[in-house]
């Protein structure tokens, strides 16, 4: 082989080592770059491997429903509402599960003992199943669970989440059998029966939610037949109605208390003389107060006028 022959062939080597080399570089900083914006290094968990990165991210996508919520919080009971203004006549209809899934479990066979709706002080959430300490709690629907912890209202509570986006709630539970991250099926005893939390008397409180918003349960669950009214669920704008309508009401129960008159009983009143000072007769503050003409007033006794 001649000189220049030889000069030829080593530098065509060169090249094509040069070549290989630029290709595996390009390759690994695009693998870490992927990575890197898949998920922040300060949120990869102590200890895992940057070429376990992608594995992680990977993980965290498949968690039910990730791209609605885009996220999963496993700190707050209550995940970010949704923007009802934004929402358009029809958000969305879909199928309450899937036929590879185990269809739906009644959460427990007890009497309904308190609906959906507004209460005295505060609007009731969801509904209230009668049971006894130590009932078994059965997972409505497929899914993993997103909050299994104490709170102070809820007492003992499980949240699961479902790939279609919905969120079951189960709360007051005596004891929780999950933890966070497990995926349940329909029919798995979650917890068990209680009176933890705000509560009085043993019950389940039961919840539905989507983007963070409360569904009453009749719409979706005939309680009396303890199964579901259909197969899908079509969510739009009238499945929110009621939170205009109870904003409404707490302005007027708000209104009305502002408007309330009330007397309250000094040393030597009588209800007559209450009546005189105040531009009304007895007849009327005894249908008011519920009480008699002849009735004894005790100091410090309010009068509503």
């Amino acid at each position: 082989m001649s000189f220049a022959s030889s000069n030829f062939y080593n530098m065509k080597r060169l090249l094509l080592l040069l070549f290989i080399f630029s290709i595996h570089v390009s390759f690994a900083t695009l693998s870490s770059q992927t990575a890197n914006n898949a998920i922040p290094k300060d949120t990869v968990p102590f200890g895992i491997e940057e070429e376990e990165m992608m594995d992680y991210n990977d993980s965290l996508i498949s968690f039910p429903a990730f791209d609605l919520y885009c996220g999963w919080d496993t700190t707050n009971i209550h995940s970010v509402k949704a923007d009802l203004k934004s929402l358009n006549d029809t958000i969305r209809e879909f199928s309450l599960f899937e036929s590879y899934e185990c269809g739906y479990a009644h959460p427990f066979s007890g009497k309904v003992t308190s609906t959906f709706g507004p209460r005295k002080k505060r609007y009731h959430y969801g509904v209230d199943i009668d049971l006894e300490t130590g009932d078994g709690v059965s997972a409505a629907f497929d899914g993993k669970i997103r909050i299994a912890r104490k709170s102070k209202s809820y007492g003992n509570v499980i949240v699961i989440r479902h790939a279609n986006g919905l969120e079951t709630y189960y709360a007051h539970l005596s004891k929780i059998n999950v933890v966070v991250g497990q995926e349940v099926f329909a029919g798995d005893i979650i917890g068990l029966g209680g009176n933890t939390g705000r509560s009085r008397g043993s019950h389940l409180h039961f919840e539905i939610r989507y983007l963070g918003h409360p569904i009453n349960p009749t719409e979706v669950i005939s309680f009396d037949d303890q199964k579901l009214v259909s197969n899908t669920l079509c969510i739009d704008k009238c499945t929110f109605d009621y939170v205009t309508a109870a904003k409404k009401a707490a302005v007027k129960t708000y209104a009305n208390s502002k408007g309330k008159k009330i007397y309250v009983v000094k040393k030597g009143d009588t209800l007559s003389g209450i009546a005189k000072k105040n531009g009304t007769t007895t007849k009327v503050l005894c249908q008011k107060n519920g009480i008699k003409a002849n009735s004894t007033l005790k100091l410090g006794q309010k009068i509503r006028l």
